[in-house]
């Protein structure tokens, strides 16, 4: 197979993937990702391992883990060793013509040829078009690497559907069915308890009682992006660059909204935040019409950047621990590149896991953002929604789950030469209750195994 000369990387911040219509949501959210997935391959297990923002574009940009990068948490003081590439700087070096529409800033600026940034009138008391604040420049800067005689690689972020969910018309009733603000109805109580979201809440919700109102929203909100989205994928078309032009779709993390009392945002280590959708429309490159069910991961999107612009060679020669999904692709339709998973946070809560096919570890490094529990155990073949905490009914899970978590880090502390970042990251945003500003004391006891935490 002929590897496209270009590839389009587009991050859809904070879109979770079970609300995408090609990923069987109930909802018709998606039509144009969906027409662009069935003309390459979708990935149905596909995982953003450090989250929320910062990590996960690091993650990404970089094809490392958090061992290496160090980025556990988003808007912390640490910024990545300028001797771990991101891929602008690596295809830069060989001779790819790099550019960014994006606002993230810091060292995401990296490598770039240009570095676009983006705005948009951010009141909270109307409808917020942010995806098309994103494509006025990005369509100026597709015209320009379509008339650059060296292959590109353009890097998209689109900031739907992330807070605050304010669709604009005709999008922000499509999906509301009666009066959200029913005297009624009570819903939305608990979510209104929360005084630490309360104040930002009342900003672009007040008043409102019923709880699926946010939900109808966010999707609406992708369904905005979809339609936005459109216009891109057209504008590829009409430039001739399909053909040889590989179009990658990711999140760097999802939205928990009401299945858990993270309560539309995107902190907890539950898949609702960790399993983000990942597409590669790449004609003569990956199988049309396509899904893959193995599990993967973020730390495969840069080699399969690499290997869509003609560079296979480049993750060995970086050492990257990821495989290129175009590889994937091409074999077996179970196939995956991952069976375990090390998942950490660290920006309203401190938290760090361990996933497998069928169980999710989660524990808590200090008092939980909500009360919740120091362990959660999940049967993910039983219980996807991840409602049902095993953790004291199943302490020999819990035992084998926390000795795989400990003894992985403790290789990966030691490969690297530096700790786990998670033990000696601190919370970076609001600091309320229990949370503390400091990193716990008793750290140490979690490092050598964790057990104090399960009593």
């Amino acid at each position: 197979m002929t590897a496209p000369r270009n590839v389009i990387l587009i991050a859809l911040d904070t879109l979770r993937a079970d609300h995408l219509s090609c990923f069987g949501y109930g909802r018709l959210t998606s039509p144009h990702i969906d027409r662009l997935a069935s003309t390459g391959t979708l990935f149905e297990r596909f995982y953003s391992p450090h989250i929320p923002t910062h990590p996960g574009f690091t993650t990404m940009h970089t094809g490392r883990d958090a061992f290496v990068h160090g980025v556990v948490s988003h808007a912390g003081s640490h910024v990545p060793d300028e001797a771990i590439p991101l891929m602008a700087e690596a295809l830069a070096r060989r001779g790819v013509h790099t550019v960014a529409v994006d606002n993230l800033g810091r060292w995401f600026t990296r490598g770039f040829d240009a570095y676009l940034p983006f705005d948009w009138d951010k009141d909270p008391t109307k409808p917020w078009r942010k995806a098309e604040a994103v494509n006025a420049v990005a369509l100026g800067a597709l015209d320009r690497c379509a008339a650059d005689p060296r292959p590109f690689f353009l890097f998209l972020h689109y900031w739907d559907p992330h807070t605050p969910y304010l669709p604009p018309s005709p999008f922000d009733r499509m999906f509301v069915a009666g009066d959200e603000r029913d005297p009624g109805e009570r819903s939305m109580d608990p979510v209104w308890a929360f005084e630490p979201f309360r104040d930002y809440f009342a900003q672009w919700m007040d008043g409102v009682t019923d709880i699926r109102f946010p939900v109808a929203q966010y999707d609406a909100e992708i369904a905005y992006l979809d339609t936005v989205l459109a216009r891109l994928f057209a504008r590829v078309e009409e430039l001739g660059l399909r053909d040889d032009t590989a179009i990658v779709i990711v999140s760097d993390h999802g939205e928990v909204l009401d299945d858990h009392v993270g309560y539309f945002d995107h902190h907890g280590l539950y898949d609702a935040n960790l399993h983000v959708p990942c597409i590669i429309s790449a004609p003569g490159l990956v199988p049309a019409a396509h899904r893959v069910s193995g599990s993967a991961s973020m730390l495969d999107i840069a080699p399969t950047v690499y290997d869509a612009l003609g560079f296979p060679d480049l993750s060995a020669e970086l050492g990257l621990p990821g495989r290129s999904l175009i590889e994937v692709a091409n074999g077996r339709a179970d196939c995956g590149t991952i069976s375990d998973l090390y998942i950490t946070e660290s920006t309203w809560m401190r938290k760090r896991g361990w996933r497998t096919g069928q169980w999710k570890l989660i524990e808590a490094l200090e008092p939980d953002f909500h009360d919740g529990p120091p362990i959660e155990l999940y049967d993910l073949s039983t219980d996807p929604g991840e409602i049902t905490n095993l953790a004291s009914e199943r302490p020999e899970i819990i035992a084998e789950l926390s000795a795989r978590m400990h003894g992985y880090a403790r290789r990966r502390a030691a490969e690297t030469g530096v700790p786990d970042p998670i033990l000696t990251s601190q919370i970076t945003l609001r600091h309320i209750g229990k949370m503390e500003t400091a990193v716990p004391k008793d750290d140490r006891l979690y490092a050598e195994g964790g057990r104090d935490r399960m009593g």
